[in-house]
């Protein structure tokens, strides 16, 4: 079974993450061929150049032109059963090749699909959740067409990841038990650190030793800057930046915390567990399936994010990893699909 992956690759996130664990795990069965195209100076390449063949493609805008070109080229000679996309860049170039192959579309995020847009071309979407697959289906994509996969980890790859220790109290010129409530996410809309900051001026005065530390790149940067900045909060809310070890700054949270508005499922929080830290996020997206209601609070609540996780930290309580939730399931569930598709004909 010959399956073209596709994913623009330009960052290093946790849906690249995502496609890394995946095709580690396929290339561990016999039955498939992969072949992967992605931005040939992305993170994702490197890291799978020695996993599957890699096909680098100039890929420095979402539609580049280049890519379409070297996605065209591979489909001429690798000449897939499949293909498997990853984002929606990667889908809409495939889309305009005019391909007759089959197409398998990954959904990560919980956004609504707009009428006609390339996602409906898809044969399957795989979602990382129950609540990505609602949002498909209430937006018109068939149910037939829809499968629910969620985001899986390795848990002792993780862990090892988590070794040597950050010290990241001690970078910040922190005494060594300050208590830290710990976020990593991109630095965007829908990942709402606003709330996360605004949760941090209300816990001042409940947890004075608090800190907060958020780790991550992106757009909203200078605003949340200005955020800290404005509600006095420079000495107790940090913004760290990417941070290369992620997994070792987790593992020395207190808490772990998420304030997103929109959240596919929210594999960080898989890792968090991983590492038996405890999590408090809102309920947001695909959450809801990771966490008990114990561990939630209402979306945009910056209050009760607050009082959550200063009640964590006296009485820090930690789940088991469900077992859905690793790579392994992950990749069981994506080859049960493939032959299923195989079985109805391809696109059936």
């Amino acid at each position: 079974m010959r399956v073209l992956h596709v994913d623009a690759g330009r960052e290093w996130r946790g849906g690249q993450n995502q496609v890394r664990l995946l095709l580690r795990e396929l290339a561990r069965d016999h039955a498939i061929d992969a072949c992967l195209v992605s931005n040939r100076t992305g993170e994702l390449a490197r890291r799978l150049a020695q996993t599957v063949p890699v096909i680098g493609a100039r890929w420095s805008i979402g539609l580049d032109p280049r890519a379409w070109w070297t996605i065209r080229r591979t489909l001429q000679q690798f000449r897939p059963d499949f293909i498997h996309v990853h984002d929606s860049h990667a889908l809409s170039l495939v889309r305009s090749t005019r391909t007759r192959v089959p197409l398998i579309a990954h959904r990560r995020v919980d956004f609504h699909v707009r009428p006609g847009s390339a996602w409906f071309s898809a044969h399957r979407i795989v979602a990382v959740s129950e609540a990505v697959g609602r949002i498909l289906v209430a937006d018109g994509i068939p149910p037939h067409r829809v499968t629910v996969i969620p985001d899986g980890i390795d848990a002792a790859e993780i862990r090892a990841n988590a070794i040597p220790p950050m010290d990241i109290r001690g970078r910040l010129s922190l005494p060594p038990h300050t208590p830290l409530a710990v976020n990593a996410a991109a630095l965007v809309g829908h990942k709402d650190q606003i709330t996360l900051i605004r949760a941090a001026a209300e816990a001042r005065a409940l947890a004075p030793d608090l800190h907060w530390a958020i780790a991550g790149e992106g757009e909203r940067h200078a605003a949340l800057a200005a955020e800290i900045a404005r509600r006095g909060l420079g000495d107790r809310v940090h913004l760290l930046g990417y941070i290369t070890g992620i997994d070792s700054l987790i593992r020395e949270a207190d808490v772990f915390v998420m304030s997103s508005k929109e959240e596919g499922l929210g594999s960080v929080i898989l890792h968090a567990l991983a590492l038996g830290r405890p999590v408090v996020s809102t309920a947001a997206g695909g959450i809801p399936e990771i966490l008990g209601a114990d561990a939630l609070v209402p979306v945009g609540d910056a209050a009760a994010l607050a009082h959550k996780v200063v009640a964590t930290l006296s009485r820090p309580e930690t789940i088991s990893l469900p077992d859905r939730f690793t790579a392994k399931s992950m990749a069981q569930a994506t080859l049960a699909l493939y032959r299923r598709m195989v079985e109805a004909g391809g696109g059936g």
